[in-house]
């Protein structure tokens, strides 16, 4: 095995939850549920919970007086620095919700009402100054809970905790985003005078603008721990090879997402030993970013997965980069699985599939396909159609992709002919063509045209005028849907062996759609009956024959004494000789 596809089989283990299988062509771990996990935060969005109605009126004078007087005491009363004291009373709606709710305001007090009594409240209550800090710095209630000191109400407590959120702040490090990075690196709030600095000037120092660093630190604060990682030096470095300009990272690091720049240095190795170096790698990851930085490139090894799992060769996964079409890498995986899915529910042969996805993965890949019921529908057309059509030119595949049009396919010469055959046939029984009751009797009548014939001349030939066959085949059509041979069978029993007259059958024609089994066991169980005068002499066939077993057992069987023995001997008797049962 090449030393890149071990590499990757490595890598895939440990990231991506992958299952290889000798037996099934199929992937395991990422498909289902390969999505992007953002961070939110608070912000300035007011979501108030536990029934508050405040800060739903985030412009309401309320809030805004609310607010005003918290800035107040946090900055005039606490001393806090204004920039703190301004986010801290502007970005915590939950934590001043809960503090109206305390003092007893509501929306029926006056502007001034409302400023005093809050004023007053917090000259003789203290707050918890942690909470609102917490929530303006982006963590919700439930996640600052476990960070609350025990100890501590006032943050003039913590310097520590205040000079690292300064220098955060004064870097270019949004106020929301910090509470990210304390939530993934408590430890920074921690550290010392000038160490949180000098961590921040060492990655300038790589040569990365102030604007750069604070991106790359909300969104990957565990950098900050330690030393500046060997990873990410030398993933830099490697980008410097690839003539990748950081103003392309900046534009597009997410400072929302988490980063793993060790992975991402992986997916730039891996790409590598597929022969993209230098520039030719720099190409390839600007022209789609996201083979990189979507999920830290966890979406490119899922994308190497599934092309190896089909058998791809070094050559054919070099293709697909050099080629890969203009949609994100998250969407070319997930129209990979629903291309496999789709040849599945067609049921292509394993091998095929394989061949298919070797074959054409750029095309599978940029293709949303339909659904195959919905196929079905639309082209008039069964499963083993699609899969001969997708057999002889995998191609056809774009056809059948999301919101564009498929017209129904021409039916084939021999179907239009055995149409034909049989509308011909049906034509000759009084059915209009293009009419209602035609298209009923299509499919109410099975078989090809010269097999209703043959079946039509049967019933003919025996004894039965030509209208009273058309007559008994509009009332019970299910007649002629059985073979010539059952037919004769049938009627012969019941002419020859049981005594009645084709007249009643005409008035019957129910009685042909029995099993001969059925029909013998009841009429025989009948004459034995009537023998015994046991039962009704006059009962009518349809009586007798359309009821169920246990019924029939019930009114007839039971009248007699020995009616159950008779019946189980009959049923043998008659069962045994049967070699072949016939549909009911």
């Amino acid at each position: 095995m090449p030393k890149f596809l071990k590499h990757v089989l490595s890598l895939l283990c440990t990231e991506s939850n992958f299952r290889l299988s000798k037996s099934h062509l199929c992937v395991n771990g990422s498909f289902q549920n390969l999505q992007f996990l953002r961070f939110c935060t608070a912000a300035t969005a007011v979501n108030p919970k536990n029934g508050g109605n405040f800060c739903e009126k985030k412009f309401g004078a309320i809030t805004r007086k609310a607010q005003a007087t918290l800035f107040e005491y946090l900055s005039q009363t606490r001393g806090l620095q204004f920039f703190a004291a301004e986010n801290m009373s502007k970005n915590s709606p939950e934590f001043l919700d809960r503090l109206l709710k305390r003092v007893g305001i509501d929306d029926s007090d006056d502007d001034d009402d409302v400023g005093h009594s809050l004023a007053r409240f917090l000259r003789y209550h203290p707050i918890n100054e942690f909470e609102p800090f917490f929530e303006s710095i982006g963590l919700e209630p439930s996640e600052y809970a476990y960070f609350l000191p025990r100890n501590l109400v006032f943050l003039c407590d913590d310097q520590l905790l205040l000079q690292n959120y300064h220098v955060l702040f004064n870097y270019g490090i949004a106020h929301n985003r910090i509470g990210k990075i304390y939530k993934e690196a408590t430890e920074v709030f921690r550290y010392g005078d000038g160490i949180l600095q000098s961590k921040l000037n060492s990655f300038q120092n790589l040569g990365l603008r102030q604007s750069l660093v604070s991106k790359i630190i909300a969104s990957s604060s565990y950098l900050l721990r330690g030393d500046v990682s060997g990873e990410f030096i030398e993933f830099i470095e490697t980008l410097k090879i690839a003539r990748i300009e950081y103003d392309w990272l900046e534009e597009h690091i997410l400072e929302g997402d988490s980063y793993n720049w060790k992975r991402m240095l992986e997916v730039m190795c891996l790409l590598g030993e597929l022969g993209f170096n230098g520039e030719k790698l720099g190409e390839v990851i600007t022209n789609h970013p996201d083979l990189l930085l979507g999920r830290s490139g966890r979406f490119t090894f899922c994308l190497f997965g599934f092309l190896l799992k089909f058998g791809s060769t070094h050559s054919d996964i070099r293709m697909v980069f050099l080629q890969f079409p203009y949609v994100s890498v998250l969407n070319f995986i997930n129209n990979l699985h629903q291309c496999y899915k789709f040849l599945v529910e067609i049921r292509m042969p394993n091998q095929d599939i394989g061949r298919i996805f070797r074959s054409y993965p750029l095309l599978l890949g940029s293709s949303e396909l339909k659904k195959v019921s919905s196929l079905q529908t639309q082209l008039n057309c069964g499963v083993g159609r699609l899969r001969q059509m997708v057999k002889d030119d995998p191609r056809v595949l774009k056809k059948w992709v999301l919101r564009r049009k498929v017209d129904r396919l021409q039916e084939p010469n021999r179907i239009v002919k055995a149409r034909m055959m049989k509308i011909k046939f049906l034509s000759s029984l009084g059915f209009v063509e293009q009419s209602k009751e035609m298209e009923g009797a299509l499919k109410l009548f099975r078989g090809k045209g010269e097999e209703l014939q043959e079946r039509f001349d049967c019933l003919v030939n025996i004894g039965l005028s030509r209208e009273d066959v058309i007559a008994v085949l509009k009332v019970t059509p299910q007649i002629i849907n059985q073979s010539k041979g059952v037919i004769e069978r049938k009627i012969g029993f019941f002419v020859k062996d049981s005594g009645h007259s084709l007249a009643d059958l005409v008035n019957h024609p129910k009685l042909l759609i029995y099993t001969t089994e059925r029909v013998k066991l009841r009429l025989l169980m009948y004459k034995w009956l009537k023998d015994e005068e046991a039962v009704n002499p006059k009962l009518a066939l349809e009586t007798l024959l359309g009821c169920s077993e246990e019924l029939f057992v019930k009114n007839y069987v039971n009248s007699h004494p020995r009616g159950p023995e008779f019946w189980e001997c009959l049923k043998k008797t008659i069962y045994s000789m049967c070699t072949k049962k016939e549909p009911v």
